[in-house]
């Protein structure tokens, strides 16, 4: 199949990488002024050892591929998609939060958008080059993608790559931002990579608030999610582990604070739950980004 991977930053790459090693026909879209100097290959690093693929970069996308993966950063989106002047025969977003989804199926039609969700720790180290950090990908996806993606999913299990095809579009969406949101408030909020908020009492606390919160909004949603095995998943999490926000904070980035975090406030409004612990998380760190 032809794919096309639109933002080409740590989850793009990798996922583009992943795909060509597989003899997928992959084409990136970058910038205008970059494309000329982007690498004919992409490299991954990973704990399992180095991929390296052939692809195409380009700076727009005129043929319809038949996969349009999106990675970019939610606040990144209605710019991004500028560059797709075709209309894809199955679009994947694998972007943070959950409004996403909505705003590409009015864009786009129902039933040409695949929700998915990607939980990895990755970072882009060069135009073309990028770094697995954490030993799992765990990739899900809607059921409904399962007909034109199913085998294709399967070889990616032979990466290493954990996939599951989830038939509520609820739970696969919230499953990740009832991990992601904790995750990256506390760890933000703290400066703590997530073995340090652990073996902190305080701070595991509002890890276990945060968790809570966000399950309630999400199941009152019509998720199915349960908040014991949302915490279990954080005492097997390699204890080194730092968010991708905690990372942007550091660094002076722009952050998906409303993407991660929203959400779960307005969530909680819509449906009378208490999500204090969330609400003061992202208080504290709009103050830290402010302070820089």
């Amino acid at each position: 199949m032809k794919h096309a991977i639109l933002g080409a930053g740590a989850i793009g790459g990798l996922v583009g990488t992943a795909l060509s090693s597989l003899g997928e026909d992959v084409t990136v879209m970058v910038r205008p002024e970059r494309l000329k100097s982007y690498p004919p290959n992409l490299t991954l690093e990973r704990p399992s050892g180095t991929l390296a693929a052939p692809v195409k970069a380009v700076s727009s996308l005129a043929e319809p591929p038949d996969v349009l993966w999106i990675a970019t950063k939610t606040y990144q989106l209605e710019t991004a998609l500028e560059v797709v002047r075709t209309l894809p025969g199955c679009i994947v977003p694998l972007l943070n939060g959950v409004d996403h989804v909505a705003a590409l199926r009015a864009r786009f039609g129902r039933e040409h958008v695949v929700p998915g969700t990607i939980a990895v720790e990755a970072e882009k180290i060069a135009p073309g080059r990028f770094i697995q950090r954490s030993p799992f990908v765990l990739l899900n996806l809607a059921s409904s993608g399962e007909p034109l993606l199913g085998a294709l999913i399967g070889r990616l299990g032979n990466l290493g790559f954990t996939c599951q095809f989830i038939p509520n579009e609820q739970t696969l969406l919230w499953w990740k931002l009832s991990f992601l949101a904790p995750f990256a408030l506390v760890t933000s909020a703290s400066g703590m990579n997530i073995g340090g908020v652990l073996a902190n009492p305080d701070w595991k606390l509002e890890l276990s608030s945060a968790i809570a919160e966000t399950c309630a909004v999400a199941n009152a949603s019509g998720a199915e999610l349960d908040p014991l095995r949302i915490r279990a998943g954080f005492d097997s999490a390699p204890p080194g582990m730092r968010s991708s926000m905690q990372k942007d904070l550091a660094a002076g980035r722009q952050l998906e604070l409303d993407a991660i975090g929203g959400p779960i406030v307005h969530g909680g409004e819509r449906y009378g739950i208490n999500v204090s612990t969330t609400a003061k998380l992202m208080a504290d760190i709009r103050a830290k980004a402010v302070a820089q």
